[in-house]
């Protein structure tokens, strides 16, 4: 019997760290004959997970540009993704989550009539605006999809919603989760040596990120603010801030925690295995980030989350993560309530994590070789 060629499309860093374990099961696995193609959405920090995973695309569009839109991405992403599929003409092919390339690698492949397998579908906030494309990008792909690997109970009661054919939904836990539990090391040295002089036994650490969109200019500025805050209440509290590379937020942070460089850490961005093990080192975790609110609660942290809205609500439900929103006040009311009370805090540490026991991946390669009939006459 022939392999069945599987072709993984992604282009972004946090899609290559979801899809890098599936990949390598595949990789591993006699039945299937995997087929990367990067579109390199985000070039540095796509290639930086590449090679910490030992992923060697077949292809690679390379469509990074300097200001690009888009409109953009999207048209390079769509006419190449269709040139290799015609060169490899896969059976199945796999995107991910939520970007320009999951959307546009999609339609490629629904052009093509190759039937299309989404991880980490049925996502939702419901505000087509929040998160910004990636909300309509996920709702776009799923109606084109043909299997839906949703990472939760809660996912695929989204997609029965919009009409999607029970039979095409399979529940498999995140990905996420089978990434993040292969590279954490309790005896982690960090290289990036600022990291190895902060007290994570004495001191209450917070990690923060925040990049997205839509909170650029005074929701940037209130989160910002809200540091400062906690910093000045809390003497055992310091802050680390890997900033996005995002020359705006870059200066807007040097603007505003220049005069608090001795609790209020501004490092550049991690690695894929540094953060990990960054995240399972610090106290409390506060993030604008999707893919951080299913990976803390694995290693017991809690996660406010910089947004007024999620796309992840069973993390809500389950009492892993708080949505503390993007005003000044209510921020520094939840962290304070984490920090101070032990209670509050132990509460989120010991929730159960909705996202899956790290088998995500097997579960996702046992059903595409169980539709591999199916596939390979089309769906």
């Amino acid at each position: 019997m022939n392999k069945i060629k599987v072709m993984s499309v992604f282009g972004t860093r946090p899609e290559a760290i979801k899809m890098a374990p599936l990949v390598k099961k595949l990789e591993n696995d006699e039945r299937f004959e995997s087929i990367v193609c990067v579109t390199a959405q985000h070039r540095e920090m796509l290639d930086s997970v590449l090679e910490m995973f030992k992923i060697k695309p077949q292809y690679d569009l390379n469509i990074m540009a300097h200001g690009q839109t888009i409109i953009d991405i999207s048209n390079k992403v769509l006419k190449g993704v269709d040139e290799v599929i015609k060169e490899c003409k896969p059976n199945i092919v796999l995107v991910h989550g939520d970007t320009s390339t999951t959307l546009n690698g999609a339609l490629a492949a629904f052009y093509n009539k190759i039937p299309v397998g989404h991880v980490e579908a049925g996502l939702r906030s419901y505000d087509i605006y929040s998160p910004f494309p990636e909300e309509a990008n996920r709702k776009l792909t799923g109606a084109i999809a043909t299997l839906h690997f949703a990472p939760t109970k809660t996912n695929e009661e989204n997609l029965l919603s919009e009409g999607i054919n029970k039979e095409k939904i399979y529940v498999t836990g995140n990905t996420v989760i089978d990434a993040l539990l292969s590279v954490v090391d309790n005896n982690h040295v960090f290289e990036e040596m600022a990291l190895n002089n902060i007290d994570f036994e004495n001191k209450k650490i917070i990690l923060l990120t925040t990049h997205r969109r839509e909170n650029w200019g005074v929701p940037m500025k209130n989160i910002f603010s809200a540091i400062i805050e906690l910093v000045n209440q809390n003497e055992d509290v310091e802050v680390v801030f890997p900033m996005h590379k995002n020359p705006s937020i870059r200066e807007l942070a040097y603007t505003y925690f220049n005069e608090y460089k001795q609790r209020i850490h501004l490092i550049e961005p991690l690695e894929y295995v540094e953060f990990a093990n960054l995240m399972a080192k610090v106290y409390l975790i506060m993030t604008d980030s999707g893919g951080i609110q299913e990976e803390a609660p694995a290693l017991g942290k809690p996660v406010m989350v910089l947004r007024t809205e999620t796309e992840r609500p069973e993390a809500v439900e389950s009492g892993t993560v708080k949505l503390a929103g993007i005003e000044k006040d209510r921020i520094v009311d939840v962290a304070n309530k984490l920090i101070n009370y032990k209670e509050a805090y132990k509460t989120m540490t010991q929730a159960a994590n909705p996202y899956g026991d790290g088998m995500a991946c097997s579960r996702i390669i046992e059903v595409i070789a169980e539709k591999v009939h199916i596939l390979r006459g089309g769906i």
